[in-house]
């Protein structure tokens, strides 16, 4: 799937919401399996939260650390790697705000999964 983002900090935050609800649902599917299994809370929470990260930043992650670390020896190498990049300009922002967002969104979904639970063990239902 090819989304179109917008340019500069709209289209980091465009990045970060995409990342919020990738870490809700991933949470989402993690908390039924290790309720599932008798798995804690913290197992959850950390499994998702990984997940979350690769799955909603892992591609700008490896693109920022490409323009990092590799050594881009002439104009041609580096005019190639900064055309696969949607947004050049905004990378950094967009790889911090991909990675707070898809905390977020696990954060989020622990609080209302677990609240749902908790309300659920004081009023005795199934």
């Amino acid at each position: 799937m090819n989304l179109v983002l917008h340019y500069g900090l709209l289209g980091s935050l465009e990045a970060a919401l995409i990342a919020l609800a990738i870490g809700f649902v991933v949470f989402a599917l993690w908390w039924q399996v290790c309720k599932r299994t008798g798995l804690s809370n913290g197992h959850a929470i950390a499994w998702s939260a990984l997940l979350a990260m690769v799955i909603g930043a892992g591609v700008d992650t490896w693109k920022l650390f490409y323009l990092g670390m590799m050594g881009l020896e002439s104009p041609l190498y580096v005019r190639l790697a900064l055309a696969s990049i949607h947004d050049p300009d905004q990378l950094g922002t967009r790889v911090v705000l991909e990675l707070l967002g898809a905390a977020l969104g696990v954060g989020l979904g622990w609080w209302l999964f677990s609240s749902r639970q908790s309300l659920r063990d004081t009023t005795g239902e199934p």
